[in-house]
């Protein structure tokens, strides 16, 4: 494989969330940045400003580890797909591209927040409820999903359309974190689904 990196010996770097498929980011690469990447499994990116290598996350924790390394058909553009801890944006969005000229670039909600969770999961932040739940384990996320399973029974017979999406809410987030726990993929779910509309 014959990269083309540029005049200045850089090649630019699309990043993206190995789950959600989100675009986190857009970095450069120098022939040591990709060989330290594909070696480690870690990204590396060369920083045009300090004109230096650096590793992603050696000083905020937010860390980039490889699932898979493509390049484009001119060989002039890297693809990189991650698992990302915590945001990939230095102004602490999920991703660099949070502002729009016009349409919607979000992720599908549930895939951003599965993200958000499994990085509580690794950091379990202080104060943080999500990783308060991570920490109490496997008993204390079923006792939250049947009670808000209780809190979504109610509101269907009682109470206003607002409080049940408000504790459909509650239900989903808490299922979502059962998922994290168990390893349970947003995937996993759409493939089930997908079998049943067969």
């Amino acid at each position: 494989m014959n990269l083309n990196y540029n005049k200045d010996g850089l090649i630019p770097v699309i990043v993206q969330d190995d789950e959600s498929l989100q675009v986190l980011m857009l970095a450069y690469m120098n022939q040591e940045a990709f060989e330290k990447t594909k070696e480690t499994k870690q990204a590396y990116y060369y920083s045009r400003s300090r004109q230096t290598l650096w590793r992603k996350g050696e000083t905020s924790g937010h860390t980039q580890t490889v699932k898979s390394l493509a390049y484009d058909c001119d060989q002039d553009t890297l693809l990189l797909r991650v698992k990302q801890i915590g945001p990939a944006c230095h102004t602490n969005n999920t991703s660099c591209f949070y502002r729009t000229v016009f349409g919607d670039v979000k992720a599908d909600i549930f895939s951003e927040l599965i993200g958000v969770l499994k990085s509580r999961k690794e950091t379990l932040p202080e104060n943080s409820y999500t990783g308060y739940l991570f920490k109490e384990g496997i008993d204390k996320i079923l006792k939250k999903v049947a009670e808000e399973t209780g809190e979504v029974l109610i509101a269907s017979k009682n109470q206003s359309k607002e409080r049940l999406v408000s504790e459909i809410s509650d239900l989903a987030y808490h299922l979502m974190v059962l998922m994290v726990e168990k390893g349970v993929k947003i995937e996993d779910i759409k493939d089930e689904l997908k079998k049943r509309r067969e």
